[in-house]
């Protein structure tokens, strides 16, 4: 059986200079996270805001949070003190809410706005054209406490990986899109998030600059007492 570092280094020798690995930390215990912090890592996702706001503290002060789950509006007051990330962003009524928190916090959070691009109908997101019109006509003025950073989506969950190529680079021509637009600074948006273990060198080849995996690190979470 592999090691923690075993797999961490395995992983890490697929992902290039220029790109991010997020460690996907969800149901994972402090002393899990500890011990990849230990081997080097900094950015960890996670899904669930209750259980973040409680690890948080346990942990040191230097990892990277990125919160990478569907976001309510009424759960963000648990990650606005800290956050450095919001890779899901797909409404103006959480913009508002985030400004709202961040603000209250004095500082700024990254956000990701999340494209809807699988042929899903579970995922959420924008449409390309609902991310268009929103780049065009959302207040973004009335937001100076949340910086948009970039796109973030989730290809189709399938064996079909010419699909999920075909998926990740028309995300990647989107994100050309909109930062041809010129409404945010383009020094900073600069980031686009794609690919989990299943679809890495995909997203790798799009163009993702961000990517999250979990179990490929941390290994099979281990199954509820009772259960084989």
């Amino acid at each position: 059986m592999s090691t923690l570092e075993e797999r961490y280094e395995a992983i890490r020798a697929r992902v290039p200079a220029g790109v991010k690995l997020v460690a996907v930390s969800k149901t994972r215990s402090v002393e899990e996270i500890q011990a990849l912090y230990d081997l080097g890592q900094r950015a960890f996702g996670e899904n669930y805001p209750q259980e973040l706001r409680d690890k948080q503290p346990a942990l040191p002060a230097d990892i990277e949070w990125h919160f990478i789950g569907h976001l309510q509006t009424n759960k963000v007051k648990y990650l606005a003190p800290f956050v450095h990330l919001v890779h899901a962003v797909d409404s103006g009524k959480l913009m508002q809410e985030l400004e709202k928190r961040a603000a209250a916090n004095d500082r700024t959070i990254g956000a990701l706005l999340q494209v809807h691009i699988a042929d899903e109908e579970t995922k959420h997101g924008l449409t390309p054209d609902e991310l268009l019109e929103a780049v065009r006509s959302w207040p973004w003025n009335e937001w100076p406490h949340v910086e948009v950073r970039g796109l973030m989506a989730m290809a189709t969950f399938t064996d079909d990986l010419v699909q999920v190529r075909r998926e990740f680079d028309a995300v990647a021509r989107l994100f050309g899109q909109v930062k041809a637009l010129g409404v945010f600074p383009a020094d900073r948006f600069t980031e686009l998030s794609l690919g989990m273990t299943s679809d890495l060198d995909e997203a790798i080849a799009a163009g993702s600059t961000l990517v999250r995996v979990g179990t490929a690190i941390f290994g099979e979470r281990p199954s509820p007492a009772g259960n084989p």
